[in-house]
């Protein structure tokens, strides 16, 4: 059965003592949203102990923005898998387009990234999605389906089975624009097809797939109500409580 998942990344955003206020919010009001949906949120790395405290027997899981290619060693200000996994954190977000665009991050480092994130028995969010000019030129779904194939497909079926997805189209990140249910749903069902055809339609058909493109409490419900679009990996709507158990409480 795939999960119903909503993430909260809050970005390079709150310190930590206003990220442990936003956790503890969080906390709060989990009760509110229904219990078959997973509430995680994903703070900077300065204060993921904190939040992990803030948050422990909530029912709010944590998750590290990114992880290292490496597992350890002389790699100044890199942060491993394995130190992530240590203060019990439980996801680690990669490939999202900002990493990929101002970090350039390759195929070759994310497939490194998806190793070390499965040795710490952390569980990867892995982000796919196509640029604004991307889209205007049609190549939107060849894009998003090298990057499904390029790192994924490297994946055993045990693992794969233990990966959440997240489409983000990079055109409606922090634009204010938002791609319609409609195309959400296309997109959703285009990667869910890709993946059957390397790990079959069963497997593909209980995998997570979320949609990372601006969700807010506005445009939740209807995305959420696609039958392949199985929950949101939010930005600017996570930074406040409010918000953030709005869209979650939209399935």
């Amino acid at each position: 059965m795939r999960k119903n998942i909503v993430a909260g990344n809050w970005k390079m955003n709150t310190t930590p003592q206003e990220g442990v206020e936003l956790a503890r919010a969080v906390a709060a009001r989990r009760g509110e949203v229904a219990p078959q949906v997973a509430v995680i949120v994903a703070p900077p790395f300065t204060h993921l102990s904190e939040v992990v405290r803030a948050t422990r027997g909530a029912g709010v899981s944590v998750a590290a923005q990114n992880c290292a290619a490496e597992a350890a060693g002389a790699y100044t200000g890199e942060v491993s898998a394995q130190m992530i996994a240590t203060l019990g954190v439980e996801y680690v977000i990669l490939g999202h387009s900002e990493r990929r665009q101002y970090f350039g991050e390759t195929a070759d480092v994310l497939n490194r990234k998806m190793e070390r994130a499965f040795e710490a028995r952390l569980v990867p969010i892995y982000c796919v999605g196509e640029s604004l000019a991307e889209r205007e030129a049609e190549t939107h779904f060849e894009v998003v389906r090298a990057q499904v194939e390029e790192v994924l497909f490297s994946l055993s079926a045990e693992r794969f089975g233990q990966t959440v997805i997240a489409y983000e189209p990079v055109w409606a990140i922090g634009t204010g624009r938002t791609a319609t249910a409609a195309q959400a749903q296309e997109m959703h069902a285009f990667i869910r097809s890709v993946l059957a055809a390397r790990f079959g339609h069963e497997a593909a058909d209980e995998c997570t797939i979320l949609y990372g493109g601006s969700a807010n409490p506005g445009n939740a419900r209807e995305l959420f109500s696609q039958p392949d679009v199985d929950g949101g990996l939010v930005g600017g709507a996570s930074l406040k409580a409010d918000d953030f158990i709005a869209v979650a409480k939209s399935f």
